[in-house]
């Protein structure tokens, strides 16, 4: 696993972007409120999937945030709320995921050749050294992406009934998802397809995916239970570093 902490370092030598999409809701979490707005540790999660960007280590020039539109006003309500100061250009996105990316990217229409990661609102954990080690990767072959070996055995359903899969060839795919910026905007010129389900497939047609490794405490917030393992991640993390 990668190291939860990034070496001291100057400053990257090249443009770094960010974007962060944060457009679900609660249904699967059983409450009204979107999963990004809630609690985590006192704080919303979207606020620790933002500090994890903000880190000046990494070096981000820009960090961009995309919302659902009628998500705006509660977002800027609890800016003020929590004292939340990071710095950052908040985007309406879109109806599906695929054009709330395309939105951010359009925020950043004027910016240098650099690289992009697109990352998940409500990945709250990503440790700092795969978010290096994700751009890094991008920046020497042009996409990458964090993912991990499942845990678990996979099978494959079929007409017969199912059969198994060699996990040692199997990757879960995770965020952040690294791009050179000008790749990304030419994949998302082109029209969008229902097989997309995240930006590494809008892209692999145009350029080959790079993996990185990523890390299982960097969890995607989705059900009740992912928040209790989050609570309990953050303990445990605390608890070392007093």
């Amino acid at each position: 696993m990668n190291e939860s902490r990034l070496p001291t370092s100057s400053a990257p030598q090249y443009p770094r972007y960010a974007i962060i999409v944060a457009g679900g809701s609660g249904t699967r979490m059983g409450t009204d409120r979107p999963k990004q707005f809630l609690e985590l540790a006192g704080e919303p999660v979207l606020l620790h999937t933002l500090r994890r960007f903000a880190a000046p280590a990494l070096g981000i020039r820009e960090l961009i945030l995309v919302l659902p539109a009628e998500q705006l006003g509660t977002w800027q309500e609890l800016c003020g709320q929590y004292g939340i100061s990071i710095p950052h250009t908040v985007v309406a996105g879109g109806a599906t995921r695929w054009a709330s990316v395309r939105a951010g990217l359009n925020q950043l229409a004027g910016a240098d050749p650099g690289v992009v990661a697109v990352h998940d609102g409500v990945r709250p954990l990503t440790p700092p050294g795969v978010i290096e080690a994700t751009y890094q990767a991008a920046r020497n072959h042009g996409a990458a992406v964090a993912a991990v070996v499942p845990k678990d055995s996979v099978r494959n359903l079929s007409q017969q009934g199912s059969y198994a899969l060699n996990r040692a060839r199997l990757r879960l795919v995770q965020t952040p998802q690294c791009f050179d910026l000008d790749l990304l905007r030419r994949a998302y010129q082109l029209p969008e397809l229902s097989t997309f389900t995240d930006d590494a497939s809008v892209v692999e047609d145009l350029h080959p995916i790079s993996l990185v490794e990523g890390d299982y405490r960097n969890l995607k917030i989705t059900t009740p239970e992912d928040l209790f393992v989050a609570e309990a991640l953050l303990r445990m993390r605390d608890s070392v570093t007093d």
